[in-house]
C-alpha cells in the first residue's frame, strides 16, 4: 500500500527551491554538465534535474552525492548546527531548576 503524502508548505518549498538552484549554480560554477555530475553523483540526469529544482521528493542522501561530486559535503555538517530554540528552551528548563 503506497504511503500517505506529507503535505509541503509554501515556505519549505521555497527553501528547497532555494537550496535546488544553489546546486544549480555551484555546477555551472564548476563549468559541470548536468549529464557528468549526475554521473559523478551515481543518479540519473532526472533525479539531477529534480534535486536542482527542489523537488520534495528527491531523498537526502540523492542530496548528500550531489554535495560530495562538487566537493561541498562538509556543508551537510551546518545543517541545524546551531539550534537556537532548542538551547532556549534548555536553558529555561535549567534556570527553573536552579530556582527550585
Amino acid at each position: 500500500m503506497p504511503s500517505k503524502k506529507q503535505p509541503i508548505f509554501p515556505s519549505e518549498r521555497k527553501l528547497l527551491s532555494e537550496f535546488g538552484e544553489r546546486l544549480r549554480l555551484a555546477r555551472l560554477r564548476r563549468k559541470i554538465s548536468a549529464e557528468t555530475l549526475a554521473e559523478r553523483s551515481s543518479i540519473s540526469r532526472m533525479t539531477l534535474h529534480r534535486a536542482e529544482q527542489g523537488s520534495p521528493a528527491v531523498s537526502m542522501g540523492t542530496y548528500l552525492r550531489i554535495l560530495a561530486a562538487l566537493h561541498l559535503q562538509d556543508d551537510i555538517g551546518l545543517l541545524a548546527a546551531d539550534d537556537k530554540l532548542g538551547r532556549r528552551l534548555q536553558d529555561i528548563v535549567l534556570d527553573s531548576r536552579k530556582n527550585a
